[in-house]
Formats: C-alpha cells, sequence, structure tokens
C-alpha cells in the first residue's frame, strides 16, 4: 500500500502529537499508512521512560513528556521531523527494522549531499563521526507507529547543551550547515521524502 504523505509546514509539537494518537487509535486495518514532514517551534520532548536529569537547563523551552521511546531531544526552526504512522503487520517488519530503515533513509539522504554518515551499535540515531545529526524515538500501539526521526539541517544547536542529547552527557550535535551544506530545507525534504519512502517500501 502506498505511503501517503502530508507536509506541514511549522507546526506546534503537542497538537501534533496529539494527532498522532488519534489518528493511531482511530485507524482501520484499511487506512492509510502516512508519512508527516514538518518543524516545529523550540521544544524539549522527553520520553516515555525518559530521566527528567537529563534536561539541565532548559531555560524558557518548554519541556513536554511524551509517549515515545528514548530520553530527551530538542526540536527547532531548521530541523526536519518525519512522523510515520505505519500499520506494522501490513509492511512485514517489527520496529527494530522500522528504524534500521528510518537511518537509513538519513543516510542515504546524506550522502546525496555529501555527507558521510552512519549508525552507532546500541545508539539509535545517525551519527557524522561523533557527533549526532539525526535521533529517532517511536511509539507503537495495536501493531501501528508513530512519532519517528529528526534531521538537524540548518538550526540552532546551542539548545542541546540544555540536555544530555538522548541521555548521553557530553554527546555532540552537529548539522548538515555545520558541515558546509548550503542546500534549502525545503530541497533537503524533498530528498528526505524519496528516500525516506524508498525505504520504507523497500522488500525486507
Amino acid at each position: 500500500m502506498k505511503i501517503a504523505v502530508e507536509r506541514l509546514g511549522v507546526v506546534q509539537f503537542e497538537p501534533t502529537w496529539r494527532a498522532m494518537q488519534a489518528r493511531t487509535r482511530e485507524r482501520g486495518a484499511e487506512d492509510r499508512d502516512e508519512l508527516w514532514l514538518l518543524e516545529h517551534p523550540p521544544v524539549y520532548t522527553l520520553g516515555l521512560a525518559g530521566k527528567p536529569g537529563h534536561v539541565l537547563d532548559p531555560g524558557n523551552i518548554p519541556v513536554v513528556r511524551t509517549d515515545r521511546g528514548g530520553q530527551v531531544t530538542y526540536h527547532g526552526p531548521g530541523q526536519i521531523v518525519a512522523y510515520v504512522l505505519l500499520d506494522l503487520r501490513r509492511l512485514g517488519y517489527g520496529v527494530k527494522e522500522l528504524v534500521r530503515r528510518l537511518e537509513q533513509g538519513i543516510i542515504d539522504t546524506l550522502a546525496g549531499f555529501g555527507v558521510a554518515a552512519a549508525r552507532r551499535s546500541g545508539m539509535p540515531g545517525v551519527y557524522v563521526g561523533e557527533a549526532k545529526i539525526a535521533a529517532v524515538g517511536l511509539r507503537v500501539s495495536r501493531g501501528c507507529t508513530y512519532h519517528g526521526i529528526a534531521l538537524n539541517v540548518d538550526m540552532d544547536l546551542k539548545p542541546f547543551e540544555g540536555i544530555n542529547p538522548c541521555g548521553y552527557a557530553g554527546l555532540a550535535t552537529t548539522s548538515m550547515a555545520a558541515l558546509g551544506v548550503r542546500d534549502s530545507i525545503d530541497a533537503v525534504q524533498k530528498r528526505l521524502e524519496t528516500r525516506l519512502l524508498a525505504a520504507l517500501a523497500a522488500h525486507c
């Protein structure tokens, strides 16, 4: 089944999260899978089992406790967030494979802009050298997923200093712009959309 794409622009985190919950709660076996592409205003999000101690100095940035996996991360303008509302039973693969596919979509996107990125064992997400450039966190309910992955394109990285990113003290973060990529966020989003759709739909 084809994955429908929703391009939402800049939207607040909490209403978007609640919309994902409702969409997942109400969906039936024949409802379409969806990929939501968007940006959020500044917000820290803390995963279901996230430790508040990983939020060091939030300043005036709101902290929202969510129902995804993982610890704490930051979302802000200049970061592309891709939420995946998928029926894994229909797609025929599990959560670990979904994470691998999301990571691969990011790795393939970055390669197209001349950035060599990779996974790190035991640390979900995508890295360039020792620095994290994309974070992943998911929720599964009745075999269906929501939340997703976030790619740092051209954003202020300073708010990451207010947390232990993904629960790792001192973890460096980077962005495509910091690595010399000058393409617009729209251009990156179009490439990411193509790469993610290909990764999600590929045969196991």
